[in-house]
């Protein structure tokens, strides 16, 4: 399993956002890895098993997706920024994600 998975729920229909293109960068801010969610709107296998100490961020591609439906959106990218401890296993990084608003949390 990655070091670090996501997932994304647009809360304003209530379904999992399927399609999100999403970019983990790691602590020198160089891009580690990319995918999009799936289905589920979720991304299991993103980066390796481990990854340095620092400040790492995934980037969130809202505005693509927001326009694949024909829907504005404000946040045209989201960039959600966390710590990575050496002694840290498994982060999950979710999204809540509306056109006007959004929320995360460090998930389990």
């Amino acid at each position: 399993m990655s070091h670090v998975t996501t997932h994304v729920l647009d809360s304003g229909t209530g379904r999992p956002a399927a399609g999100v293109a999403v970019s983990l960068r790691g602590p020198d801010g160089g891009e580690i890895a990319s995918a999009a969610t799936d289905a589920d709107g979720r991304i299991g296998g993103l980066g390796p098993d481990r990854l340095p100490a620092g400040t790492a961020s995934l980037c969130f591609d809202t505005g693509a997706y927001f326009a694949a439906r024909g829907q504005e959106t404000f946040y045209p990218e989201v960039v959600v920024a966390f710590r990575i401890d050496e002694e840290q296993g498994h982060l999950h990084v979710p999204l809540l994600l509306s056109p006007f608003a959004y929320s995360t949390y460090r998930g389990s």
